[in-house]
């Protein structure tokens, strides 16, 4: 959401959601061995199988 330019707060802000999806469940961070934060979360009941 913030590498690129917004026309406007509302336009980031309704942009912020799916960015922060993406960064969280799809994008591999290095320090974690090239997965995505979600996987460092425990399995919370109902939310995986």
């Amino acid at each position: 959401a913030y590498a690129r330019l917004y026309q406007s707060t509302e336009e980031r802000n309704t942009a912020l959601p799916g960015w922060l999806h993406f960064y969280n469940h799809h994008r591999a961070h290095s320090a974690i061995g090239g997965q995505p934060p979600v996987t460092r979360l425990t399995n919370l009941p109902g939310h995986h199988s």
